[in-house]
């Protein structure tokens, strides 16, 4: 074990300083500490925010659907999106690593490069988008606050959190759980007790709008799944796999589908072009400057997960090619710096149409984010039951796994060119999107070819042996 920490770096403290010192390094057992609970109350409150309150009201005002209709949509896309980002939050704690170095295990050194592409441009993109809806909210507060000064603000202040790092980042999260959940509680009662009549029944609950919003609360989990490891990887890995598995689903799904219905509940019977986030400010009564104020405050914790998470893939993009550095603290600064440059750029540039784009962009990812979720879950459950050498993670020749897996490749590869037929979006629309009515299911498709075809290819990785001792004993690791 000693030699994985010499590898990884860091060392097993903080060297007194209050920001993370480890950023992409493996988490020695030494250092390993918290509570399972935590990961209930991270993804929780994550996912009470203002983004996901917009997302939600998409099934009224987008695809048009009854609110009682639009809601049990919501709800079971987040019950199955929630299990792929708890299926991989529980790899945290057995690995010891971010999800993206993870990633090496299945793809090789190089082949885990364009995984970890896309993982970093989804965490700039959310990044970007909550700073847009945080100027916005502050503006609404306080006019006298033009929408610069309070993206700036905002920015600034999830940039902070996000350098203070793992600790900070979960206890901001323990704190604001109990502040959202009493405001989303107050604002849907509200909503519900001036709701205007016939609304839960009607609309049109056609099945191609069923079906895409419970694409779109199913996409929305997946689309975390990339960074959830970040969060469960300092817990020991005495704490298994069921525990942290229940805690992050627990808590993505509750979280999110109550965000997304409290969305949808504040344009019901509203016109098409209303504000759902002035529709619930506006219910709140006096109420209204509070509960936005919490919006505000949560979109700034929430934020700090994802500059986080893009540093830690923009660190490791940098190592696959810089093999001795390993980077700490001072690397964390750094990127933090220059994502917090760029992305303010494009938030005070674009301000009125980066947030819809990027929802759009986000669906659309799901083309590449769909096989990799399937590929890490497939080789981490069923292949190599959480059996991982992690020194080979840090090797220049990518140690037993290899520069690029060929078997993750072609099977990335299939599912990515499954999907092409289903594709829907304003760039291209498949033969089979056009005959579905322009529904994409293209990432439900993608699973069962990308898994059946990688266990296939690699059925033979059950019986490898690591060179060095593996990190997790042949125990309950897999309960």
């Amino acid at each position: 074990m000693a030699s994985k920490t010499d590898r990884t770096g860091e060392g097993t403290g903080d060297g007194g300083s209050v920001i993370e010192e480890n950023s992409i390094g493996f988490v020695p057992l030494a250092a390993r500490h918290g509570k399972v609970r935590d990961l209930f109350t991270l993804w929780f409150t994550t996912n009470i925010a203002p983004l996901p309150v917009v997302t939600g009201a998409m099934a009224v005002q987008v695809y048009h659907l009854p609110l009682l209709s639009g809601i049990v949509a919501i709800v079971l896309g987040h019950l199955v999106g929630a299990l792929v980002l708890g299926a991989c939050s529980a790899q945290g704690p057995q690995m010891g690593l971010a999800q993206m170095i993870q990633s090496r295990g299945q793809f090789g050194r190089y082949g885990a490069l364009l995984v970890v592409v896309f993982a970093t441009l989804l965490y700039v993109g959310f990044f970007t988008s909550n700073i847009v809806l945080a100027a916005k909210s502050v503006h609404a507060l306080a006019p006298a606050v033009g929408l610069p000064v309070g993206a700036i603000i905002c920015a600034l202040a999830a940039a902070g959190i996000g350098l203070l790092g793992y600790n900070v980042i979960h206890w901001l999260n323990r704190v604001g759980m109990w502040f959202m959940s009493a405001g989303v509680i107050f604002a849907a009662f509200e909503l519900l007790r001036n709701m205007p009549a016939g609304v839960w029944t009607s609309g049109n609950a056609s099945m191609i709008g069923l079906l895409s919003m419970f694409s779109l609360a199913a996409v929305w989990h997946i689309s975390y799944a990339c960074y959830t490891s970040d969060y469960s990887r300092y817990l020991p890995p005495s704490v298994g796999i069921r525990g942290p598995f229940l805690a992050s689903f627990g808590g993505a799904a509750l979280g999110a589908a109550a965000s997304f219905t409290l969305g949808a509940i504040a344009v019901a019977g509203a016109p098409e072009t209303a504000d759902p986030l002035g529709m619930v400010s506006g219910a709140a009564g006096a109420l209204g400057p509070v509960l936005m104020l919490l919006f505000v405050l949560n979109i700034v914790s929430h934020n700090a997960l994802n500059i986080y998470g893009a540093v830690l893939s923009l660190i490791t993009m940098a190592q696959t090619f810089a093999v001795s550095w390993m980077p700490g603290r001072k690397a964390r600064v750094v990127m933090s710096a220059l994502v917090l440059a760029g992305c303010l750029t494009v938030a005070t540039l674009s301000a009125t149409t980066f947030v819809p784009r990027f929802i759009t962009f986000v669906i659309g990812l799901m083309v590449v984010l769909a096989p990799w979720a399937t590929i890490n879950i497939v080789d981490f459950y069923l292949i190599r039951r959480g059996h991982y050498d992690i020194d080979s993670f840090f090797e220049a020749d990518g140690g037993i796994y290899g520069l690029l897996d060929a078997p993750a490749a072609i099977a990335y590869v299939a599912g990515i060119a499954v999907q092409i037929p289903f594709l829907s979006s304003s760039l291209y629309t498949g033969p089979l999107a056009v005959a579905l009515g322009g529904l994409d299911i293209g990432w439900l498709v993608a699973p069962i070819v990308t898994g059946g075809l990688y266990l296939a290819l690699g059925r033979n990785r059950k019986a490898a042996k690591p060179r060095a001792a593996t990190l997790i004993p042949a125990r309950a690791e897999t309960r």
